[in-house]
């Protein structure tokens, strides 16, 4: 018979040699789920991978856009909409909706220094 913890310890250095951290710290609870609910192997896998690659998209994002190195952060929720100009109102519904990301438009921002 296996001895469960060593077996956990081997999962656990071997998800650590591996970069995988997601899968570390969710393994030993998605077996037991998978114990309980009587979830195939392949389902319990599918949920680990799907985990660890939900986490690296993020950290991926993440990494991006602190190499970007923006000066600052600024959110549409912060603009105040009455101070924009009259064309800039009318795109601000069409930018909200992010739209040009899907049909891989570009976007320029383009305005004097400290219009926001």
């Amino acid at each position: 018979m296996i001895n469960k913890k060593k077996l956990y310890k081997d999962i656990e250095e071997i998800t650590i040699n591996l970069k995988l951290p997601a899968m570390r710290n969710i393994f030993e609870e998605e077996a037991k789920n998978a114990c309980i609910n009587d979830i195939s192997y392949e389902e319990y896998l599918c949920k680990l991978l799907e985990t660890e690659s939900i986490l690296r998209s993020e950290r991926n994002k993440q990494n991006r856009i602190r190499l970007a190195k923006f000066p600052y952060k600024k959110y549409i929720e912060d603009l105040v909409i009455e101070d924009l100009p009259a064309d800039a109102k009318k795109k601000l519904k069409m930018l909200s909706s992010l739209e040009f990301v899907n049909t891989g438009q570009n976007v320029i921002f383009a305005g004097n220094p400290g219009t926001g």
